[in-house]
């Protein structure tokens, strides 16, 4: 059904001048002009076809036909106050819908996750896969981690600089044989071995059946923790980002954690 167009700022003024039965006072609440406020209403008349005050030498009065839109007026105001504060209740949710990739999630992403929550208590995540065609709408999300060169169309900020790293068991001693993964800088020719991520090479190199070329953010922990070694020079690349369209991003819930991610 088509919903008739509604003047809401008309409406608006309609209900301060009600109220206060004096244009200027209503021009006082509103912070305009009681010149202001006689246009509205000359302009809400024109478009109702009715008219809505007479002048009365005891002041302003209301017609019958205003008297008895009132009513369901400021009943329509108190409905779009709760709509509005239903809203927001977002703003103020203790749950948040986050895309990650799997391998970040479990290498960089949880043990943070934890750390937020443990500062935030009676937090709640919503942890999903991230893929090409993120959808923040349909999914619900708050907040996404890609590997990607920029936010794209969305906000974002990016989780450190974006550069790839090189690396191998310990003591690999001039291993050559490469591990592939899907977005790797190197031929899948060169490859003694393709797994389906970044995580999953790094786990394959700390085995010792090769080199991994990795995003050093995701192999940091494993660096620290001596399970792989970096040979060579770094190389750049793709990045990881936060990334959440610019309501999302606006949330207080999201921006907290944003700050949580990036140390800020």
């Amino acid at each position: 059904m088509k919903r008739t167009h509604l003047p809401l700022n008309g409406l608006r003024v309609f209900d301060a001048a009600a109220r206060h039965l004096s244009f200027t006072r209503a021009a006082d609440e509103l912070a305009v002009t009681p010149a202001a406020v006689g246009q509205q209403i000359r302009a809400l008349e024109d478009l109702l076809g009715v008219v809505l005050f007479r002048r009365t030498p005891r002041g302003l009065e209301l017609t019958p036909e205003a008297e008895a839109g009132l009513p369901a007026l400021r009943g329509g105001f108190l409905e779009l106050e709760e709509s509005v504060r239903a809203m927001q209740a977002g703003q103020s949710s203790q749950h948040l819908a986050i895309a990650a990739p799997r391998d970040l999630t479990a290498k960089w992403l949880s043990e943070r996750l934890a750390v937020h929550a443990d500062a935030e208590p009676g937090l709640h995540f919503l942890l999903v896969a991230a893929d090409d065609a993120l959808d923040f709408t349909e999914a619900n999300l708050d907040l996404a981690i890609c590997l990607a060169d920029g936010p794209g169309q969305h906000e974002g900020i990016a989780l450190g600089e974006g550069r790839f790293v090189t690396v191998q068991a310990p003591g690999g001693h001039g291993l050559d044989a490469q591990i592939a993964w899907p977005g790797c800088p190197i031929a899948d020719g060169q490859a003694v071995m393709r797994v389906g991520d970044a995580g999953l090479a790094i786990d394959a190199a700390a085995s010792g059946f090769g080199r991994a070329c990795v995003p050093a953010l995701l192999a940091g922990a494993d660096v620290a923790a001596g399970r792989v070694e970096i040979v060579g020079e770094s190389r750049p690349g793709p990045g990881y980002w936060l990334i959440a369209p610019l309501p999302q991003w606006r949330q207080k819930k999201v921006r907290a954690l944003v700050a949580a991610l990036t140390g800020d």
